[in-house]
């Protein structure tokens, strides 16, 4: 979307990894493909964020992250991104973790004791001992910790960003890359999704990847030096620069299904009678362009 940028593609992104999740499980009842429990938020998030994690990957926007005339970004503005954030994303990982610290410090509280003024100081508590100050977001700006049907959801988010970069740190060892492996998809529908919920989280983690849930993956990437992450992904980076040149414009995308894109009763696009997939998406792009681009 012209103006959301990367947020925008961040949460597509996002989305597409629980609707191939929820699109794959293959169980005798839809009670095991329901959002609520016994579905848990880490086995949920762990598909969605894993997806996601693809958006910042430098093969991954070397062919995808592309301008209106099909150029690719380039490496000066990953570098970039890689110099302002890699440094700061143990932050990240703090901003996490305070808050299930904070609501498990908050339920544990006396009913005598559960006052506006304590609720705050407890958070200011909780921001200083994990963030080392006050945060940038304030805990009591988190709109999970003020929903009741959200309370612990942060704790799901936690545990599921651990097995992202475990599950990630997997798949490079095996395969050695991610972006466009072809054997990814089958074994995340073999190993995470066609159970559904019939199978607990830790377990499908442990399954895969050869051992516990634990932090190690995570914090392994974040010891690395920015000068070592520049030059893995700009070995990354060129490496599918050439892979896409030698394809050159013959490679067409095959996803074997029909993909029809509906607005009420009006049929936007239709990969059948369109012809291809990448007819289907010119015809919404002038779509969109149209409606919202004025």
């Amino acid at each position: 979307a012209i103006g959301s940028g990367y947020t925008a593609l961040n949460t597509l992104m996002h989305e597409a990894g629980h609707a191939a999740h929820f699109a794959n499980i293959e169980q005798p009842s839809p009670l095991f493909s329901q959002e609520r429990a016994p579905t848990s938020v880490a086995y949920a998030e762990l598909q969605s964020m894993f997806l996601d994690a693809l958006v910042s990957d430098a093969d991954w926007m070397a062919k995808y992250a592309r301008n209106e005339n099909d150029e690719a970004i380039p490496w000066d503005l990953i570098e970039d991104k890689i110099k302002a954030t890699h440094p700061f994303e143990v932050f990240g990982l703090r901003a996490m973790l305070a808050v299930p610290y904070f609501e498990k410090a908050l339920y544990e509280l006396p009913d005598d004791q559960v006052t506006a003024d304590k609720i705050q100081s407890l958070a200011i508590e909780i921001e200083t001992k994990i963030q080392g100050g006050a945060s940038p977001r304030p805990l009591l700006s988190v709109p999970h910790i003020l929903s009741d049907e959200a309370s612990c959801y942060y704790h799901g988010y936690v545990l599921a960003e651990m097995a992202v970069h475990q599950t990630r740190e997997f798949f490079f060892q095996r395969d050695g890359y991610i972006a466009d492996n072809g054997s990814v998809g089958p074994t995340l529908r073999d190993s995470y999704w066609k159970c559904g919920n019939s199978e607990m989280f830790l377990d499908l983690v442990e399954n895969l990847t050869g051992k516990p849930l634990s932090g190690d993956a995570w914090v392994s990437e974040l010891e690395e030096t920015t000068e070592d992450v520049l030059k893995g992904e700009k070995a990354k980076y060129d490496a599918k620069l050439a892979e896409c040149a030698a394809q050159g414009d013959a490679s067409t995308i095959d996803l074997d299904m029909r993909i029809r894109l509906v607005d009420g009763d009006e049929v936007l696009a239709d990969t059948l009678s369109d012809g291809s997939f990448e007819k289907s998406c010119e015809k919404f792009k002038s779509y969109i362009q149209e409606r919202f681009g004025k």
